[in-house]
């Protein structure tokens, strides 16, 4: 995928994140408080901070963590819908640089991560 660093996909992240994201994060220097929401059903979801991730470096117009961000935004442009199932998000500039079969290989990695995001949901809820 050729990136346009536009910062779209961090404006309101709703991304959610595994406990080897939190983990791989932490191991960078950051506290689980500083960048991770749990909400009701157990979910971990990144933070936002002014409208963008809290590490998007919107000065510089890129991520702050890159070479250790969340498996979610290793797939993405490539998403789960409810209604259709594995898509590329509109809202993403780039979507078009994104080939059919690289499209295949993420999808199976979201399914596969999604899995383990709720199965760790379901276990913190116990």
């Amino acid at each position: 995928m050729d990136c346009s660093n536009c910062g779209v996909c961090c404006t309101e992240t709703e991304m959610l994140l595994s406990k080897k994201d939190i983990k791989r994060l932490e191991k960078r220097g950051f506290y689980q408080k500083q960048f991770v929401n749990f909400d009701k059903k157990g979910y971990a979801v990144l933070k936002n901070h002014e409208g963008y991730c809290v590490f998007y470096d919107f000065k510089n117009r890129k991520c702050r963590v890159y070479e250790d961000r969340p498996s979610g935004c290793r797939v993405y442009p490539v998403i789960f819908d409810e209604e259709t199932g594995i898509i590329l998000d509109d809202i993403c500039q780039s979507r078009n640089t994104i080939t059919l079969e690289e499209k295949k290989i993420k999808g199976k990695k979201v399914i596969r991560l999604l899995e383990i995001i709720d199965f760790e949901a379901s276990e913190r809820c116990k």
